[in-house]
């Protein structure tokens, strides 16, 4: 039983090889993005309100991107189990044509309905804050943190790749090296440092940007500098040439990938805008929350690309065997490992909330929120793994059903009842949608079982 579950010395050797570089890279940015939320955090519970409001719109941008290349990585990650160059190549294109008609789309879109999307989330109470300035330095930072769209989207249509090839080392340094920026340029345009304007809302953005920029030059000159190491951009810009019967077969299993995570995105914005109906206090909790939940939540978000990478290369090499058996193994080290992760959650719990110029009210509300949400990231953890079991045998309808359908029929139409027709207190609410998802639990656990999931989606392609 034991052998079932824990590998032997050469899988966790190829286990930590592939996921210490990702946590190293989630781990900084997220620590970093809670230095920055401290910072903003500074100037007060509006300024740190109209961040987490933007960055939640920004969410739905973000994951709709990320949705559109994952049906392309499914394709890259077993094209390169494979030895397929040709078809790495294509899927390539594939992610940097999509990329760019989205981020045209979006910047467009946001242009010229950023504020109103902004007002949807500043319409509960103000707890004594000004919902006009949460509005007014929102839209500051919106304005900015569009001009990091194009260099966002070029980053991750080549880092994706590169993963696929199993490279997580040079993403993390491209990584690292713009995090690290980013704190200091922080620090200086925030507050006015080494004789700089004290910028603000407006200086975390510009930092963002300026620091994005970075990270696009170096990931782009890494790669085109070793043209010998991924063969995949070997003339990948000679032409926009997709083979047919593939761009159909992205488009296929693709297609609901993309919708499920434009819709989960939504789904959980809509969450977040629930929330905000108790007020600007709920608002700064759960920006506060959410981003000590990103730290805590390093080891599993490598753990979700570990899954896709390595499961996804048996699997495209024809061994569904050993793809089930290291997806079964990884499972359990991930949910073993958030066991852990979350119990330190709730130590920190009330050393987090101090490190904020907030009011001793929502302090409070972000420690038990704090509790709530390391108690549930085992269960969340879990669930995390096995959606990407499942994505990366190309089930993505499947996916999709368990992951948006899920999200809009049960948490969602929850987090809206609960705000709006009950008297329920933030905190209540927050710990009924955390754990809503053990229901999701027992779904994961049941599909696994059935063994489905383990499918090769590129047998059918010509080797160039």
């Amino acid at each position: 039983m034991l052998k079932r579950y824990i590998g032997d010395k050469s899988f966790y050797k190829a286990v930590l090889a592939l996921v210490i570089p990702l946590v190293i890279q989630q781990a900084i940015t997220s620590f970093v993005n809670l230095l920055d939320n401290v910072m903003v955090g500074g100037l007060g519970t509006e300024s740190i309100s109209a961040v987490a409001v933007v960055n939640q719109i920004f969410m739905v941008f973000n994951l709709s991107l990320f949705g559109g290349l994952s049906g392309a990585s499914i394709f890259g990650a077993q094209f390169f189990g494979k030895g397929d160059m040709k078809g790495m190549r294509d899927t390539f294109r594939f992610k940097v044509i999509f990329g760019v008609v989205l981020t045209v789309a979006g910047t467009l879109l946001l242009v010229t309905c950023g504020e109103t999307f902004i007002g949807l989330f500043l319409q509960g109470e103000s707890d004594g804050g000004s919902t006009e300035l949460a509005l007014q330095e929102g839209m500051k930072y919106l304005h900015i943190m569009l001009w990091g769209f194009a260099p966002f989207m070029v980053v991750q249509c080549y880092v994706s790749s590169l993963r696929e090839t199993g490279e997580t080392v040079a993403p993390m340094i491209a990584s690292v090296i713009a995090i690290l920026l980013n704190l200091v340029l922080n620090y200086v345009l925030i507050f006015g440092h080494f004789g700089f304007p004290r910028m603000g809302v407006a200086g975390a953005a510009l930092a963002t940007v300026i620091s994005r920029y970075v990270e696009m030059v170096y990931v782009l000159a890494h790669s085109h500098r070793h043209p010998e190491k991924y063969h995949f951009l070997n003339g990948a810009y000679k032409s926009l040439h997709i083979d047919g019967s593939l761009l159909k077969k992205i488009a296929i299993t693709g297609s609901p990938l993309m919708i499920n995570e434009v819709l989960w995105s939504l789904g959980m914005t809509f969450i977040n805008q629930s929330y905000s109906s108790r007020g600007l206090s709920a608002v700064a909790a759960i920006n506060i929350t959410g981003t000590a939940w990103n730290l805590f939540c390093v080891v599993m978000f490598a753990m979700g690309s570990a899954v896709a990478i390595m499961v996804g290369q048996k699997l495209g090499a024809g061994l569904k065997e050993e793809a089930r058996d290291v997806d079964r193994k990884l499972i359990f080290l991930t949910v073993v490992m958030h066991i852990i992760m979350g119990t330190l959650l709730m130590l920190c719990s009330g050393l987090i909330p101090l490190m904020y110029n907030i009011e001793d009210s929502v302090r409070e509300i972000t420690r038990q929120m704090l509790i709530i949400a390391g108690a549930s990231l085992p269960i969340h953890a879990f669930v995390h793994v096995v959606y990407f079991t499942i994505r990366s045998g190309g089930k993505t309808m499947i996916t999709f059903l368990f992951d948006c359908v899920y999200t809009w029929v049960v948490p969602v139409a929850l987090a809206y009842a609960l705000c709006h027709f009950t008297q329920m207190p933030i905190v209540g609410v927050y710990f009924c949608i955390q754990f809503i998802d053990i229901i999701k639990v027992i779904i994961g656990a049941l599909m696994l079982k059935s063994d489905f999931w383990a499918n090769n989606v590129v047998n059918e392609t010509q080797e160039a």
